[in-house]
C-alpha cells in the first residue's frame, strides 16, 4: 500500500526523497513556549509542535499563547503543513470546572490538530464539547502497558504518550499489542519523580508541579545539617560547586533513532517548552537530520559528529538514555557536572534577507563587528562567519550592537529568516553546564 506523507513548506524537495513506500515516517514533535519558538521549530523542520494556552497546562512559566495567538499558531501550522497540539494537561480542581469547559469550547472554534490531556474529567469534557478534535493522553497518566493503552483507545483517545519509565522492549510490546498510536520522548530534561509526579516543589516552595508551577527544587544544592550544630553544612557528595543529589541527567536518544523508529512508535518528542530558541533550533535540527538520514538508508544509519556536537552545545546536565536500554547507571543522578571549555550563546536571529548575502539581524546579546559567529540554518552544516561592518536601520555605521537592536550587514551565504546566530563564549562563573 502506498504511504502518504507530508512535506514542510520550508524543507523543499529534500525531505520528499527520503521516504520509502514501505515506511510510514515517524513524526518529529517539538516544543514551543511562545510564538517565536513555534516559528523556530517549524523553520528547522518539526512535523508537529506542542504548546499551550495561558492556563491549564504544566508549563505556566513558559510564556505560552493567548487565545488569539493560539488561533494564529494553528493557522500558521496549517499553512506550513505542521500539526499543532495544545496541552491541557493539568489535574484540575473543583473551582476550575466551568472555566475549563469554556476554554475547551473556545479551542473547539480554533480547531488544533489535537489536545493533550491527563485529567479524566478534562478527557470526558473534551469528548463532549469538542468531539472532532483528537485527544492525546499525557505522559502524566502513567501509561505503562498495552492494556492501559487499549483502555484509552476504547474511550476514544487517538494517542498515548508513554510513561518515561518504560524500556524499549516494553514500548515495542505496547505498539504491537495496542490499538493506539504511541508517542515517546526522545530528548530533554528527565524528572527525578515517577512520571513527573513530584511533590518537592509543593513542599519546599509552595508551587505545585502538577499544576504547571514547578520551582525545580531537584536542581538546587543540598547539604546535611545536624540538629545540634546549626549552620554547619555537611555535604552529602559534592563537586566544586555543590551537591546535586536529585540531579537527573537529560535524555538524549540520537544514537538510537533506528531502534526507536523500528519499535513502531508514531512520534518522537523533544522536551523543553521553557527553553530558548537556540535550544529549539539545535535539537530540532539535529533530530530532523537524524530521522531523515535513517529513512534514506535504514541499514546504514550512523550518528554524525555534527549532530552530537550540536546537542552538546545546548544547556544540559549531561546526557543519558533514561530507562530505554535497561541500564540502571543511566538513571543515576549526575554528581559530576564538569564545566565545558566554552558555551554557546545566542547573539541574534535573522529576521529578513533584503538581498542575496545581506541580512537584517535581531540582536539578542552584544554583537561586535569582526567577531566570529556560527549560523544555524536548516538542512545544511553549521556555517562559521566573521561579522562584517554593521549599520542600523537608519543606515548609520555601528561597531557594536546590543540586545533589542536590529542591524543590517553583509553575510556571505544563502540565509533564511529565523536562522539562528550564536558564538562561543567562555563559561560564566558557576556555570552548571556539562
Amino acid at each position: 500500500m502506498e504511504t502518504a506523507f507530508k512535506v514542510n513548506a520550508n524543507i523543499g524537495n529534500a525531505a520528499s526523497q527520503i521516504m520509502t513506500a514501505s515506511m510510514h515516517p515517524v513524526e518529529l514533535l517539538a516544543p514551543a513556549g511562545n510564538f517565536e519558538k513555534l516559528k523556530t521549530a517549524i523553520h528547522f523542520g518539526a512535523d508537529a509542535v506542542y504548546l499551550s494556552g495561558q492556563h491549564f497546562s504544566l508549563r505556566n512559566f513558559s510564556g505560552n499563547f493567548s487565545m488569539d495567538e493560539l488561533e494564529a499558531a494553528v493557522s500558521l501550522g496549517r499553512s506550513q503543513g505542521v500539526k499543532i497540539y495544545v496541552a491541557c494537561n493539568i489535574y484540575s480542581r473543583n473551582h476550575e470546572q466551568d472555566a475549563l469547559r469554556q476554554y475547551l469550547k473556545r479551542l473547539g472554534k480554533i480547531r488544533p490538530d489535537a489536545l493533550i490531556v491527563a485529567d479524566p474529567a478534562i478527557f470526558v469534557a473534551a469528548r463532549e464539547l469538542v468531539p472532532d478534535i483528537p485527544l492525546h493522553i499525557s505522559t502524566q497518566t502513567n501509561t505503562t502497558n498495552y492494556a492501559t493503552a487499549n483502555f484509552w483507545h476504547q474511550l476514544g483517545a487517538d494517542r498515548i504518550i508513554a510513561a518515561r519509565e518504560l524500556s524499549l522492549p516494553e514500548i515495542k510490546e505496547i505498539t504491537a499489542k495496542g490499538r493506539i498510536a504511541v508517542e515517546v520522548f526522545v530528548h530533554g530534561a528527565m524528572c527525578m519523580a515517577y512520571s513527573g509526579r513530584c511533590l518537592l516543589s509543593s513542599f519546599l516552595a509552595g508551587r505545585d508541579s502538577n499544576r504547571g508551577r514547578c520551582a525545580h527544587p531537584c536542581r538546587w544544592n543540598y547539604a546535611v545539617v545536624e540538629e545540634k550544630r546549626p549552620g554547619q553544612y555537611m555535604p552529602v557528595l559534592e563537586d566544586a560547586r555543590g551537591t546535586y543529589i536529585f540531579n537527573a541527567r537529560d535524555l538524549c536518544m540520537i544514537d538510537h533513532i533506528p531502534a526507536l523508529i523500528e519499535s513502531g512508535v508514531t512520534a518522537l518528542k523533544i522536551e523543553g517548552r521553557m527553553k530558548g530558541i537556540h535550544y529549539v533550533a539545535s535539537t530540532v535540527k539535529a533530530y530532523r537530520e537524524a530521522i531523515d538520514t535513517y529513512y534514506r538508508n535504514p541499514g546504514s544509519y550512523v550518528v554524525k559528529q555534527d549532530w552530537t556536537d550540536l546537542l552538546e552545545s545546548v544547556n544540559q546536565r549531561g546526557y543519558c538514555t533514561g530507562f530505554y536500554m535497561g541500564d540502571p547507571s543511566q538513571t543515576e543522578p549526575n554528581l559530576a557536572l564538569t564545566r565545558k571549555a566554552y558555551e554557546h550563546r545566542l547573539v541574534g536571529k535573522i529576521v529578513s534577507v533584503p538581498a542575496p548575502g545581506k541580512v537584517v539581524v535581531d540582536v539578542r546579546n552584544r554583537l561586535e563587528s569582526g567577531e566570529n559567529v556560527e549560523i544555524l540554518s536548516p538542512f545544511q552544516p553549521i556555517q562559521r562567519r566573521v561579522i562584517a561592518p554593521m549599520v542600523n536601520l537608519d543606515g548609520e555605521p555601528i561597531e557594536v550592537a546590543h540586545a533589542g537592536h536590529q542591524v543590517q550587514m553583509e553575510l556571505r551565504g544563502d540565509w533564511q529568516p529565523d536562522d539562528v546566530i550564536r558564538r562561543r563564549d567562555a563559561p560564566s562563573p558557576g556555570s552548571r553546564q556539562r
